[in-house]
This record gives structure tokens, sequence and C-alpha cells, in this order.
């Protein structure tokens, strides 16, 4: 690209590189482009005027000049910019889900990477590479990134939806329904809907993978448990992704206290006694049934 005569590509390239993390010199930069140190000055202070102009806080985003290093970087509040561990998390998070085929995994975390400053960027690949070779996807190995927000996009307004679903035994059939949320649990992404002609209270959960040609009727609806639960509040009760009307259990648990009450949120310890505890909880449908059934010994006398 011949940048000596084109201010404009010259300051793309520049602001672009600093957005990568790099560090620059006046000098490298007019030996690159072939100008003057002037030059590199001017389309600098330009950048800076820019940034100026378009951040209403003057710290949100600078350029700053290291003297000791004859350098020039970007420096961005920390909520513009992810840090190191928190770049690094996300991407150990991804693919311990293993909810994305491997392409949309791929393009996911390169760009968590690049978050990542220069200098730590090849440790962080060098952690990463091993996991993702060995990453294995879902069966189902369907595109989910579209859909998600292609739902998301009805959901914010109120769309009523009409799509086809697939079930497990391999059955089609067509559904018009209310979506009011996304959810993600052990491996799936779910989309939480409510029935288009009102015959059930409750909520039914689809799989999004199982989701086809999904698109606006044209009819908008209200939220229907609005009245009900804060939003917060009614995911608890859908833990289980099961569809049935909001049941409370009671039970005896004699198992680990902590891993109870984090996989059931709306678990609740009544009393307690020899290590025995009796625990009572709400949720959707027979998902918390089957769940505590399959406890074995840690669980008794479910009521």
């Amino acid at each position: 690209m011949e940048f000596s005569n084109n201010k404009g590509f010259r300051m793309l390239n520049i602001y672009e590189r600093l957005n990568k993390g790099e560090k620059i010199s006046k000098e490298q930069l007019a030996n690159e482009y072939e100008v003057s140190l002037k030059s590199i000055q001017r389309d600098i202070d330009d950048l800076r005027a820019y940034i100026t102009e378009t951040h209403f806080y003057e710290n949100e985003i600078s350029i700053k000049y290291d003297k000791s290093g004859n350098f020039y970087y970007l420096v961005r509040l920390e909520r513009e910019w992810m840090t190191n561990e928190e770049a690094l998390a996300l991407c150990k998070i991804l693919l311990e889900s293993r909810a994305f085929r491997k392409d949309e995994l791929s393009q996911i975390i390169e760009k968590l990477i690049m978050q990542i400053s220069p200098e730590d960027r090849k440790t962080a690949e060098e952690i990463i590479r091993n996991e993702f070779f060995n990453y294995v996807p879902l069966q189902h190995n369907k595109e989910l990134l579209s859909p998600i927000w292609n739902l998301s996009r009805h959901i914010v307004s109120h769309n009523m939806i009409e799509f086809d679903y697939t079930r497990q035994d391999g059955k089609k059939s067509s559904k018009i329904m209310k979506p009011v949320s996304i959810l993600f649990s052990e491996f799936y992404f779910y989309c939480l809907v409510f029935d288009g002609e009102g015959k059930t209270d409750y909520p039914i959960i689809y799989r999004i993978d199982r989701m086809g040609n999904i698109k606006a009727t044209g009819e908008k609806f209200e939220v229907p448990y609005a009245k009900k639960f804060k939003d917060g509040e009614f995911r608890k009760r859908i833990q289980f992704m099961y569809s049935g009307d909001l049941r409370r259990v009671t039970f005896e648990y004699s198992g680990v206290l902590e891993a109870m009450l984090d996989k059931v949120p709306t678990a609740k310890v009544i009393s307690e006694k020899d290590g025995v505890y009796t625990i009572t909880a709400e949720s959707y449908g027979d998902g918390i049934l089957m769940w505590l059934g399959a406890q074995g010994d840690k669980v008794k006398n479910i009521r």
C-alpha cells in the first residue's frame, strides 16, 4: 500500500496498529511510510483530535508517549479493554462449555486473544492451543451464533415468532410462540417461550439447535410473566430446562450442602439435624424431581 501520498490511509493504519496494542515510534513510521517526522507528528496530532471529538470523557481513550522507550501507545479505560485474565478465563469457559461448532468457537477465541496485550498473547495462545486442538463439539454440530442473535432481537422487540422444531425422535412440527429469554445450561442453548395461543401459563423450553426457519409472525405480545417474577427470580425456577407448572418440593439431603445450593438456586434450608438438611425449592416442571431422584441415598423423603 502506498502511504506517502495518502494521509487518510496512513492515519487509519496507524490507528489500527495502536488498537492492536502495538508500540510505535515516529522514526519507525516515517521510514515505513516514507514521509517526514513532521508528517507523522501531524498524523498523531490529528488522531488525538479525532479521539477527543468522538469520546465524551477525555481519559476514556488516548494516545500516550513513553519518553524512556521513545514510542506511542493507546490507553483505554479498563471498562473498554479486557484484561489478560478476563480474556483467558472466557476462553477457558467457552472451551469447557462445548456449546459451539469448532469454526464458531475459533472465531470467538481469536477475537478474545486479540484483547490480550501483545507481549502476553503468545503465552495465552500456548495455553489455549492444546485444548482447542482436542475440542470435541456436540453431536448436533449446528450453527448457533446467528439464531441466538435472531431470537434475541425478537425477544427485545416482543415479536411473536414461528419456527419448525425437530424433536429428539426426529418428528417435526411447526410452532407459534412468544419468546422471552435465552438460557444456557449443560452444553445447550435454550429459548424460553410461552404458548402463542395462551393455552398454558407455564414456560416452554426449546433447544435452539433444534429450531429452524425462525421468523416473526408480524404480531407483538406482552411479556406474560412480568407480574409474576423479576427476570432473575424467574430464571432460578427453570434451572432444569423442563416445561410444566410451578411446583414446590421439600426433601431431606445428606450430601454436600454447597453443591446442592449451587445447583438449585431456589433451595432454602428449613432445618438441619445430624448432618441431614431439610430443604424446600421451587421449579417449573418435573425436572427437579428427576434430578433429585438421580442423587441416590443423598436425597430422601421427597414430597
